[in-house]
């Protein structure tokens, strides 16, 4: 049926009740079932990633990647028992995962956060249930089995379907349907990155460029704070990569190796969204279908993957092993200078050829290894004010290269920080994230095109080009139809 008109019982009483409620009370409510919802999400995909992982590179591939401190922690198997068979794992998970989009939900395809956004400033309404269900299946079999991918984007869609579905189901006016997506964004993320605050912010700055929704960040505090503990509750709260340099004290005299940090994260991250976005528009020429295109990425991601291991999966294990000195000493020096082109040109041929996964986690590894090779080239030549472990480098470069590029400074800053237990890293990277983002804003790059310049541009579009009628079928919302 069409969406159903504003004074009309959709919903019953308890929609009813939230269309006529204040400003507090909708929102508790709202946030509060958005939040829990983002909890278990992210507790259902993080799961079905592990067991995923376990069995395809595990099992059959013989090999498992180093871990991040919250996910167990470890080196992993160090070296191929079966390089073989690499290849061809990766290429059947991106075969497997491509054809479930293509045949389920081809709105699942990529990496997920942009249809959010675009949700958020077209039609809060018309994310699928399907299209979530598809896109935690999906983005497990490719991260599972060794695609370069992110787990945030499916986690972020889970939730912001689940504020869709609220959008829809209690007939919420587009105004808050617009709160409720951006809110399952950011609740999304920050629940399976252990990042609440920053999961907050994200909420209200992720859908604009150079603006902020302030409508968002109140109740974004409720719905991430919620979705962290249902999380934390069920895998636990430390963070992260534990806690990286917590003894830290400023030091203004790496002011300059700050400066530096920002500019060279900025670059990379430009050469990120230009890469991943030259891949999309390349396979989109290239002749064969959305099933094959996937999986011919997936096989180069895997042969790719015989000589720099490091790229394989989400890679956080190997940001693990970079955040001390005798870990990133143990990676040789031509891996950690070419890692982060290497992890641009894996994420490019695993979501950007049409595969399913998230964009977030792999900017934060590359993000890891600018941080890492600068400060590994400042140790070999003896520099001045470099610290002695490479840990504030790494910090400082993850937030400065993603959330420059992500027009998301705040946010990716909160983020890293809580990531990392590291807030003593936050006055001198401030000036890297800072100079980072002054570089990029001057371009007309993002890593998420869905985003628009401002509220005043988005409220523009939405007068010009009004949202159709919605269908709510029971069809539209049924997986397994």
């Amino acid at each position: 049926m069409a969406k159903a008109p504003t004074g009309s019982k959709a919903g019953g009483r308890l929609g009813e009740f939230l269309r006529e409620s204040g400003y507090l009370r909708k929102w508790l409510i709202l946030g509060f079932a958005i939040g829990i919802i983002a909890g278990l999400g992210a507790v259902v995909f993080y799961l079905a990633l592990d067991y995923t992982g376990q069995f395809l590179l595990g099992y059959l591939g013989g090999y498992h990647p180093p871990e991040a401190y919250a996910d167990g922690g470890g080196t992993g198997s160090g070296s191929f028992v079966r390089p073989w068979a690499i290849p061809l794992i990766v290429f059947g998970g991106a075969l497997a995962s491509a054809f479930l989009v293509a045949k389920l939900a081809p709105e699942a395809e990529g990496h997920g956060t942009d249809n959010a956004i675009e949700a958020v400033h077209t039609d809060p309404r018309s994310i699928r249930a399907r299209a979530v269900l598809v896109k935690l299946v999906s983005s497990a079999l490719t991260i599972g089995s060794g695609g370069s991918a992110g787990r945030e984007g499916p986690t972020a869609q889970i939730s912001a379907g689940f504020g869709s579905l609220l959008t829809r189901t209690f007939d919420l006016s587009d105004a808050d349907g617009r709160v409720a997506v951006s809110l399952g964004i950011g609740s999304g993320i920050g629940a399976i990155f252990g990042a609440p605050l920053g999961g907050a912010v994200l909420a209200a700055s992720i859908v604009y460029r150079e603006d902020f929704d302030y409508k968002a960040l109140i109740p974004g505090f409720v719905t991430s704070g919620t979705a962290y503990a249902i999380y934390g509750s069920i895998l636990g709260f430390e963070p992260m990569f534990g806690f990286v340099d917590h003894d830290y004290l400023f030091d203004p005299a790496q002011l300059g190796w700050f400066a530096v940090i920002g500019i060279v994260s900025a670059a990379v991250g430009y050469l990120y969204a230009r890469v991943f976005y030259g891949t999309v528009a390349l396979t989109r020429r290239l002749p064969g279908n959305k099933i094959i295109k996937p999986a011919i990425g997936g096989l180069l991601v895997g042969l790719l993957a015989l000589a720099i291991p490091q790229i394989l999966s989400s890679g956080y294990g190997w940001v693990q092993i970079a955040t001390t000195r005798e870990g990133l000493m143990s990676i040789p020096l031509w891996i950690v200078l070419v890692l982060p082109v290497a992890k641009i040109v894996a994420t490019s041929l695993s979501i950007g050829s049409g595969g399913s996964g998230g964009i977030f986690g792999p900017g934060i590894v590359i993000g890891a290894f600018v941080g890492a090779a600068l400060w590994r080239l400042a140790d070999l030549a003896d520099l001045p004010a470099v610290p002695s472990g490479p840990g504030i480098f790494v910090i400082a470069a993850m937030m400065a290269c993603f959330g420059s590029v992500a027009h998301a400074p705040l946010a990716v800053m909160l983020m890293v920080a809580e990531m990392t237990g590291s807030f003593s890293v936050v006055p001198g990277a401030m000036v890297a994230v800072g100079i980072a983002y002054l570089i990029i804003v001057r371009t007309p790059v993002s890593i998420y095109q869905a985003q628009r310049l401002n509220r005043e541009t988005a409220a523009a579009e939405r007068v010009a080009v009004p949202a159709p009628e919605i269908m709510t079928s029971a069809e539209d919302d049924e997986p397994t139809r």
